[in-house]
């Protein structure tokens, strides 16, 4: 087998080089590039790496770090949910924008970012957790959270993401699968009769009703029948993974309680608001869109809570009435809960240096 030229990178897919920079390699690497160099295959990322043979301080210490993002998802089409999307597309997920800022620090691993939950498009976040590996050149120490969050945010520019916290984690830590629970918050307004009516800080952030009261007892009956563990096939909506996953998940909180506008201070005119609030260890797709607005039909007299039940009992995703399906500008991830021990990153935990 011929290997490629030092100091490139193969793309296992399709075969591309893409050379590095002079200016990117130590005078030292640069000698190593041009006398030997080892192959080492990531499988995970896809991508066959060649790094030139340094001592085994010049090539850094890889520090895994969680990060906590939040989020408000913009009108524009060119932006699809959380997860990574095809370029092909001209479509970006979040997931895309935060490994091209992170790549940006010039990492020496390919830059893969997991994400702790993977909302579609039009969801918003307060506060999201992902997790990263990151490698620096020439043994540099890892970044301080507080230079990693600047920094992440700078290369952002102008999308509406932001990293509120990031900080180091032990490397067997999962954003997605270390999660003990995810809290979902879906805010209503009522008295709504067009959207002009809504302060400009809550246009788009949620669901404006025309309604100016509902049937709260009702609603909270009707919450009562998701908490628990349940099949939730009929609040799940179809999608190529669904034979693959459970429908049955448990919900620890299913509830509804008074919300307010985010100028409500300041607003000339009261507008009630109400919040869903759902927790659960992991959700089907669209789920949670779905309990919203199962529970906001009831509260309109428009489904019943024996209907709800029946709803419920019937396990088929297309008995569900389309045209109750709450719209995603009033979804918000609003926390993801870890235990603690989980998150504490040791110094006894970092690989020693020596040969």
């Amino acid at each position: 087998m011929s290997l490629p030229a030092a100091g490139c990178r193969l793309n296992r897919a399709d075969g591309d080089r893409c050379p590095l920079t002079r200016s990117s390699l130590s005078p030292l690497s640069r000698w190593h590039r041009d006398t030997k160099c080892e192959l080492s295959e990531r499988q995970a990322d896809y991508y066959y790496t060649l790094l030139p043979l340094l001592p085994r301080q010049e090539r850094g210490v890889a520090a895994r770090w969680r990060l906590k993002e939040e989020r408000r998802a913009p009108t524009s089409p060119k932006l699809r949910g959380v997860m990574k999307t095809s370029h092909s597309l001209g479509k970006k997920g979040v997931q895309d924008h935060l490994q091209e800022a992170i790549s940006h620090l010039k990492p020496l691993n390919p830059v893969s970012l997991s994400i702790s939950s993977r909302t579609d498009a039009g969801v918003h976040a307060f506060s999201n957790s992902a997790h990263f590996d990151l490698q620096r050149t020439n043994n540099k120490q890892p970044f301080t959270g507080d230079m990693l969050v600047q920094a992440i945010n700078f290369n952002l520019k102008t999308e509406q993401i932001r990293i509120t916290h990031a900080h180091r984690v032990p490397d067997d830590f999962h954003a997605r699968f270390s999660a003990l629970s995810r809290t979902y918050i879906y805010r209503i307004a009522l008295g709504v009769s067009w959207a002009t009516m809504l302060p400009l800080v809550d246009q788009d952030l949620c669901w404006g009703l025309r309604q100016t009261e509902l049937d709260v007892r009702a609603m909270h009956e009707a919450a009562a029948l998701f908490v628990g563990t349940h099949d939730f096939s009929s609040f799940r909506a179809v999608s190529n993974d669904m034979s693959f996953k459970s429908p049955v998940k448990t919900l620890e909180v299913a509830c509804i309680q008074p919300g307010s506008s985010f100028a409500h201070k300041y607003f000339h005119r009261k507008i009630p608001f109400l919040e869903l609030i759902f927790r659960s260890r992991s959700f089907l797709y669209k789920q949670v869109r779905r309990m919203a607005g199962a529970l906001v039909a009831v509260g309109q007299g428009k489904l019943s809570v024996r209907q709800l039940k029946e709803l419920m009992e019937a396990r088929d995703s297309l008995a569900y009435p389309q045209q109750i399906l709450a719209p995603a500008r009033g979804l918000f991830l609003a926390k993801v809960d870890y235990r603690e021990a989980d998150l504490q990153f040791s110094q006894q935990q970092l690989p020693s240096t020596e040969d």
